[in-house]
């Protein structure tokens, strides 16, 4: 007798890194009134909105640590570890650094999912770090309501190579290495309307590492760096901005998008993390008279899971960043502030 398969998706209400808490009530959580203790070796950490924290060794570089995790973004268990582990180790490649050793982190509702399930998860992990050539060399684990997976992730970074998301300069070039759109066919997933020609597309680009960024922070012309996750692309755009004290224009035209996404766009089948990111910084983005607002807004801040980096970076450096990844593409360039962060142009 055939066993039913389970799918991983119904047994949660989110659906990877759109299962972060929107940017304005994590700003909420974060405030204090507490005075900080000083750490003269932390190079990068609460006081900024990067991707991981940086400490420095002493020696010439530093230490990258980081910890991401969420719940089933797809209903293959394996796959399920695969993109938690990419995804998590995608914060040390954005800070310019090569990951070291991962330590996972795991809830598993013990009574209702068979613990077989959760053994695929972690080897879905496996299979990742043993192609980021990293260890996952130990964990915790909890019985919890509902299913999360992730890791905890550290690596090393040369101090001179470090990228940081609020270093751009004014007339950088901003670039992206993925097309957007996987929330939008993880949610049709869920849904259960996703065509079967176009099952596989997004799991592609989410187990996707993003080796390039240790690559790329050799680089004297790129500047700035970070991954596009639940946030969206405005999210994480903004938070590159507005750390640097500058505008950005976004070419609407130029930005990729999974084609196949853009069959559940025009249906409006979105996360409603999208509306949650647009609700917290609406406020911030203009529209040049010719984009189509609708979509853009159900575009832009659709959150993607291990999504690409966002470079910021002279003109003279493009050809090489794109020699080190040829699927980055040119997307806008950073401009004076202004009173939009983000203009969005057709």
């Amino acid at each position: 007798m055939q066993t039913e398969k389970i799918n991983l998706t119904q047994y949660s209400h989110g659906a990877g890194c759109g299962c972060k808490i929107a940017p304005a009530v994590l700003e909420e959580i974060l405030k204090t009134n507490e005075t900080a203790a000083h750490f003269p070796s932390l190079l990068v950490g609460n006081d900024s909105k990067d991707d991981a924290a940086v400490y420095d060794l002493g020696n010439g570089s530093s230490l990258i640590s980081t910890t991401d995790f969420f719940m089933p973004i797809v209903d293959d268990a394996f796959d399920f570890g695969r993109i938690a582990a990419a995804n998590s180790i995608s914060d040390v490649y954005a800070m310019g650094g090569t990951p070291l050793m991962a330590i996972a982190i795991l809830g598993w509702p013990v009574e209702t999912l068979p613990a077989s399930l959760a053994q695929q998860v972690l080897d879905g992990a496996r299979a990742v770090c043993k192609e980021a050539n990293i260890p996952l060399a130990g964990g915790h684990s909890i019985d919890s309501k509902e299913p999360f997976f992730g890791l905890a992730v550290n690596g090393l970074v040369n101090n001179q190579q470090l990228k940081q998301n609020n270093t751009a300069r004014e007339g950088d070039i901003l670039l992206i290495t993925k097309p957007i759109g996987v929330g939008i066919l993880s949610t049709a997933q869920k849904r259960k309307v996703l065509q079967p020609e176009h099952d596989g597309i997004a799991v592609k680009w989410m187990t996707q590492l993003n080796k390039a960024g240790a690559l790329l922070s050799s680089l004297p012309g790129v500047h700035a760096m970070t991954d596009v996750t639940g946030f969206g692309l405005l999210g994480h755009l903004i938070e590159m901005a507005e750390g640097s004290g500058l505008s950005a224009e976004l070419n609407y035209a130029t930005i990729p998008v999974i084609e196949e996404a853009k069959t559940y766009l025009a249906q409006r089948i979105v996360p409603d993390a999208t509306y949650r990111n647009w609700n917290s910084y609406s406020t911030k983005v203009g529209f040049e008279t010719g984009v189509n607002v609708m979509e853009a807004f159900n575009l832009l801040p659709d959150p993607q899971t291990n999504g690409g980096l966002l470079i910021a970076a002279t003109e003279d450096a493009v050809e090489e960043i794109q020699k080190i990844n040829g699927d980055a593409v040119i997307i806008g360039k950073f401009i004076p502030a202004g009173e939009k962060l983000i203009k969005i142009l057709a």
